[in-house]
């Protein structure tokens, strides 16, 4: 897993959350304080959630500033492609933004059959910068449709996926979650070896009826390539969030082992060896990752942390 501002919000987030321990079942993004109750933690998932890339920190509960995206809760996904406009609120989109977006639309919608997919590219990257993952999946799944290859799909799944790893509410989780595992197998069907797809693919179960699926999965590619940063870390967070703080600890060991300076690696080692009482290796490792980030945030819960250490 590469090192990103965000990375380190993900971990402060679990922190928080660890009373939650199972009902997470994506990676929500954001930072929240780690005594809050279980009302707040919940709505600080949905609320404070930032897309992979980064965006301003939150405060924890109550945060009005947020700077991660709102979804409407409505029970559609890629509501503008059937025939609205860019109205819906976009907590990062400008005015110059909304208008870009509209006349987008109604150039999509003007436009024959043919040359749609320019425009339907050109609605994508429009809706990434105001973090409508849902609605950019729709169109590059378009795209995908009619251009099918796997660099194709794997665009359009990681764009439902961003959307369903952060969704705001469960209706919509279940509906992200299985329009991304529809087209995660769209990308192996044409390329089974699609480690990163299969992986995605997996999480992507967790929030579905048949979360074993997601486990087999995450192992599968776990067995061909045992140095997986992205499948270590996951298994470590799924092992936390089921309290299984024993295990979560030697995949976080194997993660640093793989790689000494993934920093949410260290956080979570750190945690994991705290909640099982090793508390010299616990401090050890938050040093650790105190010292490879220079997130504000990261260092304030990293030395709360390190205050309950006895």
């Amino acid at each position: 897993m590469s090192l990103s501002r965000t990375g380190t919000h993900q971990a402060l987030l679990l922190v928080g959350a660890l009373a939650l321990a199972g009902g997470l079942y994506a990676l929500p993004k954001g930072i929240v304080k780690p005594k809050e109750g279980k009302a707040a933690l919940r709505q600080d998932a949905a609320r404070t959630a930032t897309p992979d890339g980064g965006g301003m920190a939150t405060n924890g509960s109550k945060t009005d500033a947020s700077s991660g995206p709102r979804p409407a809760e409505t029970g559609t996904i890629g509501p503008e492609a059937a025939g609205g406009t860019a109205a819906a609120p976009h907590t990062q989109a400008n005015a110059d933004q909304r208008r870009e977006l509209n006349t987008l639309l109604a150039q999509y919608k003007a436009a024959p059959a043919a040359g749609r997919l320019a425009v339907a590219t050109q609605l994508a990257t429009s809706y990434k910068a105001v973090q409508r993952f849902d609605s950019a999946g729709y169109y590059l799944a378009t795209v995908a449709q009619a251009k099918p290859s796997e660099k194709a799909w794997q665009a359009a799944a990681d764009a439902y996926f961003q959307a369903y790893s952060f969704a705001s509410s469960e209706e919509r989780k279940q509906m992200l979650g299985t329009r991304a595992r529809e087209l995660y197998d769209n990308v192996l069907t044409a390329n089974p070896n699609n480690l990163d797809a299969k992986t995605n693919l997996g999480m992507a179960y967790m929030s579905s009826d048949n979360p074993v699926k997601g486990i087999s999965l995450l192992r599968e590619v776990l067995a061909q390539d045992p140095q997986n940063e992205k499948v270590l870390y996951n298994l470590g967070v799924l092992a936390i969030q089921s309290n299984q703080f024993d295990k979560a600890a030697d995949r976080f060991a194997q993660l640093i082992k793989v790689n000494p300076n993934n920093v949410e690696g260290q956080f979570y080692l750190g945690v994991t060896l705290a909640r099982t009482n090793r508390v010299a290796q616990a401090k050890a490792a938050f040093l650790k990752a105190k010292s490879l980030s220079q997130d504000p945030a990261l260092a304030a819960s990293v030395d709360e942390e390190l205050a309950k250490l006895h």
